[in-house]
């Protein structure tokens, strides 16, 4: 009796896995709510702020990344959440405006726009469905943008399911 050697198809697919957990930036995500700087929680005091700004410990933020809000109904000047974004720069690795989930959107965005989509240029591109790591799904739409122009074809899932997505039309 013969036997017959197994093979693996999906090795031999020429599938090219895309995980986007791999982007994933490990530093602390932190969220700075302007509401603790407001006086009486209602108004930011110009002086107050800027003799906050000058006395805070802003290293506490080095390496870290940086959600900034105010989860009081007042009226903040633009200029007082710039003046926070100044102090924070020379530490945080990222500050952006908005809560925790605008920051991992900005955390992604950043590090997909790193990526060189050329060398995804004619291949079978899979993007991971499942990580370890929460993935917006803002992530999976600019990887999909990127990606699209340039892959000979899309999919969503592991390599031994997928959902497609695009195939480029045959020329």
């Amino acid at each position: 009796m013969q036997t017959e050697e197994i093979v693996n198809r999906v090795a031999t697919s020429g599938l090219i896995s895309f995980d986007l957990e791999e982007l994933y930036h490990p530093g602390e995500r932190v969220l700075y709510d302007i509401k603790d700087n407001l006086f009486m929680g209602m108004i930011l005091k110009e002086k107050d702020f800027r003799d906050f700004l000058k006395a805070h410990d802003w290293a506490q933020y080095t390496g870290k990344n940086v959600a900034i809000i105010c989860s009081e109904d007042a009226i903040v000047p633009t200029w007082a959440y710039m003046l926070l974004a100044i102090q924070l720069e020379p530490y945080a690795n990222a500050v952006v405006f908005g809560d925790l989930t605008a920051l991992e959107d900005k955390l992604f965005s950043d590090a997909i726009g790193k990526i060189n989509p050329e060398e995804f240029s004619g291949k079978k591109v899979v993007v991971k469905g499942c990580s370890k790591v929460s993935v917006p799904i803002s992530a999976y739409v600019a990887i999909t943008n990127l990606l699209k122009p340039v892959a000979q074809s899309l999919m969503f899932g592991e390599p031994c399911s997928t959902v497609p997505l695009y195939k480029k039309p045959k020329a």
